[in-house]
């Protein structure tokens, strides 16, 4: 195919649903639709696509992953800062030991919590980032950090940068899929799942998997049935021309030709969503396996389930977060670990090791790569009575599946589990390691913007080359 004068890839580009197919031969040609990597892959990749399970507000690591005997030892004893450390709530108290007991498991004899039982059934499966650093005490920035690589808003999240650089797998679907808590979206709200300055077609698509129609509007409502494609069609040419029009005025926004994408791929969808989004088609055993249908696992394991059935139809990217902003109902447990922490661990634990066994049944473990995460951790300091304060300074993240090394940690936390100590690693890290998995070098994506040739990792980052496999 040649290159396209502008006039005719703009009338192709607002064409409306008409031009499905031109525009989908068009991103292949990278001319339109998602932008390619140039020279295709940096390297051979392991992965195809991924799926984060992000615990939103900052679950803590001596309570799940990271068994820590000295605060047994020390409970009770003021060892903490004497002034109120950046992004803390209160000052800190004395040194709660856990409330939960720890045991080894697995081969690896890797130490998990009790509120995780099902999880620890699966550690040999697991690398764990036991190491992990934030540099912000502070939920927003915290979770922009994690997810965009910057502290600030306007930024691509890492769904965005990957969708930007590998495109879609398969045409019927979206590319980026966000999965949120059915009590609310997470800090920054959508911010976590911007496109920020890459075109608004990356941004993630947000999805309510406990409605009864999860994707709106993307039939008719009953009420209308004079709306069909046929009677649509006077109207659709008038909008092509409006959209050619508004195109010429304003050639370098890219907001139109997203509309017009997510137009087109809504009636690819009209095919495809019903059957992918119905996790009802699934057996009863896969229901119970994930909790749906009880209450305190049903939300997160309808997403879990259904994350697993997007993965398997070509969705690139899906994000699935557990807990809402704000103070309740999240991993935020500033009140008390006791009693706020192990509603959240159940809610997540069994649907989590039914989606790592339900990839591997289905032989997506090959290509699929499962991130768990958190904006950062807890401080082993009270506050209050049993309570937890924000702590960027140490935390426990997770890779499992394709190219990840089973059964191995990096990094360690202090004896307190306080601060970061030994082979530390950062979001950078992780945002480098899981696009290295996917065949990318974080130094080589790049988008010049105002100036400056940005990427998902800023201008840190290193391969953490001990949990590969």
């Amino acid at each position: 195919m040649g290159q396209p004068d502008r006039r005719n890839l703009l009338e192709g580009i607002a064409s409306g649903f008409a031009s499905v197919a031109i525009s989908a031969m068009l991103a292949r040609d990278g001319l339109a639709g998602p932008s390619p990597i140039h020279g295709g892959l940096h390297h051979r990749p392991r992965a195809r696509r991924v799926i984060e399970l992000f615990m939103n507000g900052g679950a803590s690591p001596m309570d799940t992953f990271d068994h820590k005997p000295a605060l047994e030892r020390l409970h009770g004893q003021n060892l903490g800062p004497k002034v109120k450390p950046e992004g803390f709530t209160a000052m800190p108290g004395a040194i709660m030991k856990s409330p939960f007991s720890f045991r080894r498991h697995g081969q690896s004899g890797r130490w998990v919590s009790e509120v995780f039982p099902e999880q620890a059934r699966l550690v040999d499966e697991m690398a764990f980032l036991m190491a992990m650093q934030s540099k912000t005490n502070v939920h927003g920035q915290g979770a922009y950090l994690m997810t965009t690589g910057f502290t600030l808003p306007g930024f691509p999240c890492m769904g965005s940068w990957i969708s930007h650089a590998l495109g879609n797998i398969a045409d019927n679907l979206p590319t980026f899929v966000v999965l949120p808590d059915a009590r609310g979206l997470p800090y920054n709200q959508q911010g976590c799942f911007s496109s920020g300055f890459l075109p608004a077609a990356h941004q993630g698509m947000v999805i309510n998997a406990g409605a009864a129609r999860p994707v709106p509007d993307l039939f008719p409502p009953p009420s209308f049935p004079f709306a069909t494609r046929e009677a649509d069609a006077d109207g659709l040419d008038m909008l092509s021309r409006l959209n050619r029009a508004h195109a010429e005025r304003h050639p370098g926004d890219s907001r139109l030709a997203s509309r017009v994408a997510s137009y087109e791929l809504a009636a690819r969808m009209q095919a495809s969503a019903p059957e992918a989004f119905d996790i009802s088609r699934e057996p009863a055993m896969a229901h119970k396996a994930y909790g749906i249908g009880e209450k305190s696992t049903d939300d997160f394991g309808r997403r879990c389930l259904l994350a697993c059935r997007l993965v398997e139809r070509g969705v690139r990217f899906v994000q699935v977060w557990s807990g809402p902003q704000g103070a309740t109902n999240n991993w935020d447990n500033h009140g008390s670990i006791v009693r706020e922490l192990p509603p959240m661990a159940a809610s997540v634990d069994r649907p989590i090791a039914a989606l790592l066994r339900d990839l591997r049944a289905r032989g997506l473990d090959e290509d699929t790569l499962v991130v768990w995460t958190t904006e950062f951790g807890r401080t082993p300091f009270a506050q209050g009575s049993t309570g937890r304060d924000h702590n960027g300074g140490s935390f426990v993240s997770w890779l499992w599946g394709a190219g990840v090394k089973g059964g191995v940690s990096h990094g360690e936390s202090d004896e307190w589990g306080y601060q970061a100590a030994v082979d530390k690693t950062t979001g950078h890290d992780m945002h480098a390691t899981i696009l290295h998995l996917l065949g990318i070098d974080h130094e080589r994506l790049t988008v010049r913007n105002n100036g400056i040739d940005r990427r998902l990792t800023d201008v840190h980052g290193k391969v953490i080359e001990s949990v590969l496999a």
